[in-house]
């Protein structure tokens, strides 16, 4: 019940992994047109701003964009939050020994943050998602990969998951 409740409220979190999507879209234009310096700022500041914006969304999309008070998985998704400011910190202070090692580390902290969100909406596709960008995080760490190669895939990564679960959203809807 308190996932079903989640997922009404947010859509399946859709929203939020669309505009996280949009933001490493972003921050991989500035990699590529700018510098991977400019670029980090990007998805520091751009992810700052992905929950309320991904609000804005869900509301746009005719959902709630809340959760019902007393809702038990609202303390989980605070948990992870702070939990992943702490990383964000970590990955901050990465990037000024490697700036190469900034995108793969948020890739892996994103990641994570998602095989949690298998729990708040009750959907595997989180599992899948939180694995994919976990391993290619790692993955771009051993190879050394440019900050617009980890970035990007960031971003494509998302998109696609964003729209699976918004497909599978829509289907849920009309099975009703």
């Amino acid at each position: 019940q308190a996932q079903a409740d989640m997922r009404a409220g947010y859509l399946d979190g859709a929203p939020g992994v669309l505009t996280s999507g949009v933001v490493w879209l972003v921050a991989t234009i500035v990699a590529t047109m700018a510098s991977a310096g400019t670029a980090v700022w990007v998805l520091v500041v751009g992810g700052a701003c992905i929950h309320p914006l991904s609000l804005l969304v869900a509301k746009a999309l005719g959902r709630r964009g809340a959760h019902s008070p007393g809702n038990p998985l609202a303390r989980l998704a605070l948990e992870g939050t702070v939990w992943f400011i702490g990383g964000i910190a970590i990955a901050l202070l990465l990037q000024t020994q490697r700036i190469e090692w900034f995108f793969p580390a948020m890739l892996v902290l994103i990641g994570g943050r998602y095989l949690t969100f298998q729990t708040l909406y009750g959907l595997r596709a989180y599992w899948i998602c939180g694995a994919v960008l976990c391993l290619a995080g790692a993955g771009f760490v051993f190879a050394r990969a440019p900050a617009a190669l980890a970035a990007g895939t960031g971003s494509l990564v998302e998109l696609v998951f964003a729209g699976v679960l918004l497909s599978q959203a829509g289907r849920r809807a009309a099975e009703g």
